[in-house]
């Protein structure tokens, strides 16, 4: 049998580059050495070529087609070459062949969205409500005019006052100011645990890890006993803990085989509690909604399906009226219940949305309005739930369309202010501020749609989904990642600071990010910038002591 000989010949490769692709000064260098090589070499090389060229003649001739490797640049969200989109730098680049990523409209980029050059371009005017009465008519036209508009001055905290950076071992998931105590906070996480933290003594805080084995998605305290918390938790259970022992019981479990499968295991997003029935009312994933009994820590009733599609991720009482409630889901819509005679598909009013609803909230004191927070990047404002309920007052247009690793936006009302106008959400298109990618957290005016402030830190260069303002003091309280700040007014944090410096804690240790290869955003981003530049500050503050120390001695 005759031998079989290796072929030698190989199909031939081409390399495909951008024509604009520009060669540097090194590369350029590298070239005109080849050049002048050549030319030393001169025959040799030229008969080395000619066998190049017959061996890749040689491999079309035998019908192997020749390897193509391009370098082009392509656009990662359309795969088409040209064009670039995603962030450079600071700043985000739309790809051209998409709808704007802020406002979803065709025809421009962020860059140049005229709703991020001015947030109230757009916004929805309220319709105007028919009056039939001759007095209304008298007033509107004649004596609301010549009222002067009261409106209160907005006191915003923009500076941080303390922090505790990676208090938790996952991202935060949920905030809770307590009822009496103006300096405790409560705070959940992806893995299931509750934190108590007193920012006013800053270095006092707990965790309590046996609560919940995954995420908390919303906290209430009780109504009568302000020392016992409900949590509902995507585990399916509605836990009752004592914030002195730590010692918590689960009055309703939905998943008391345990897992058995995605098809069957019910998640608890959204609970409020209604005072007046001593009641706490909690969705699952499946659309229904349970209710508990606080008295004898047990369920009352049957389930109720108000929502047919996905999971309700959000349910409010009215202040005013706690039988009144309101609802969030998967759906698109967001719809307004009356617990006095609930069943499937009674619902008072169905709000609908062009997407996903992060929120719904009533207003904080007289409850007559409604923001909601879509994924469509729309904050929707109702003026008055006894006017026309078919289309939203107002619609804001701001970015918190993003939810993967991060908790879901929600823009909650200012419980302090008495025009029910100012509200607060985090923003997830970064800006750039000297160079550094930030996101800031905004105030947004709800009456017209007006950017009134916008907060931020050189520090925090993590994004600021978790948000929740006060209900008696100036501060803002804010979860971005696993770490906790509190932002207080320049004014006040000025005298503070005066007398002692800004309060930092850290807990835990810093942990290397995950998914660098893959290019996904892992729940362990720390917090290192912060970090990284209060140590220099410390350390050239020593420095600075030290230098004046030796000068003193000498």
């Amino acid at each position: 049998m005759a031998p079989v000989t290796r072929r030698t010949s190989f199909p031939k490769v081409l390399i495909e580059r951008d024509s604009d692709s520009e060669q540097s000064s090194s590369e350029e260098e590298e070239i005109l050495e080849e050049e002048e090589e050549e030319e030393e070499v001169g025959v040799s090389t030229a008969n080395e070529k000619a066998e190049k060229l017959d061996l890749g003649s040689d491999a079309n001739r035998k019908g192997k087609a020749p390897i193509t490797i391009s370098l082009k640049k392509v656009c990662k969200v359309c795969k088409k070459p040209g064009h670039e989109a995603g962030f450079k730098g600071a700043t985000y680049v739309d790809c051209p062949m998409k709808p704007c990523f802020l406002c979803k409209m065709p025809g421009h980029t962020t860059l140049t969205c005229p709703h991020r050059v001015s947030t109230e371009h757009g916004v929805v005017p309220a319709p105007r409500r028919k009056t039939c009465k001759p007095l209304d008519y008298v007033f509107e036209r004649q004596l609301r005019p010549s009222l002067p508009s009261i409106k209160p001055k907005y006191v915003i905290p923009d500076q941080v006052n303390c922090a505790v950076i990676r208090y938790h071992s996952r991202r935060v998931t949920c905030l809770e100011f307590h009822p009496t105590k103006n300096n405790i906070l409560l705070s959940g996480d992806k893995k299931g645990q509750l934190g108590v933290w007193d920012f006013g003594k800053v270095y006092e805080k707990v965790v309590y890890g046996n609560i919940h084995s995954c995420l908390v998605n919303n906290m209430r305290f009780n109504p009568t006993n302000d020392c016992m918390v409900y949590s509902a938790s995507s585990d399916g259970t509605i836990s009752c803990t004592d914030l002195e022992t730590g010692i918590s019981s689960s009055p309703m479990n939905l998943n008391p085989d345990g897992w058995q499968g995605p098809n069957t295991w019910k998640m608890l997003n959204g609970m409020d509690i209604n005072s007046e029935k001593g009641l706490v009312l909690v969705a699952d994933s499946f659309g229904f909604l349970h209710m508990v009994d606080m008295r004898s820590n047990n369920r009352s009733g049957d389930a109720i399906l108000i929502h047919k599609k996905g999971k309700v991720v959000g349910i409010h009482c009215n202040p005013i009226q706690p039988d009144i409630f309101l609802t969030c889901g998967n759906d698109h819509f967001a719809r307004i219940w009356d617990l006095r005679q609930i069943k499937a598909g009674s619902s008072l009013y169905d709000l609908k949305h062009k997407r996903v609803v992060n929120s719904a909230y009533f207003s904080p004191i007289s409850g007559t309005k409604i923001l909601t927070t879509s994924q469509d990047n729309r904050l929707r404002v109702w003026d008055s739930i006894f006017g026309n309920m078919d289309s939203p007052s107002r619609e804001i247009v701001h970015s918190h369309d993003f939810n993967r690793h991060l908790t879901p936006f929600k823009a909650e009302w200012d419980p302090k202010d008495p025009s029910e106008s100012l509200a607060v959400v985090g923003r997830y298109i970064s800006e750039n501020y000297n160079g550094a990618a930030l996101h800031p957290i905004d105030f947004i005016d709800t009456s017209t749609g007006q950017l009134v402030a916008e907060v931020m830190d050189p520090n925090i260069t993590t994004i600021s989904p978790v948000n929740k303002l006060h209900p008696r003091d100036d501060i803002l309280a804010t979860g971005s990642s696993r770490s906790l700040f509190i932002w207080k007014p320049k004014e006040k944090s000025e005298l503070v600071e005066e007398k002692d410096e800004r309060k930092i804690v850290v807990c835990g240790k810093a942990e290397k990010k995950r998914g660098k290869k893959n290019g996904n955003i892992s729940d362990e981003s720390d917090d290192e910038g912060f970090m990284s530049k209060s140590k220099k500050s410390k350390t050239k503050k020593t420095e600075s002591k030290l230098s004046r120390f030796t000068k003193d001695n000498c």
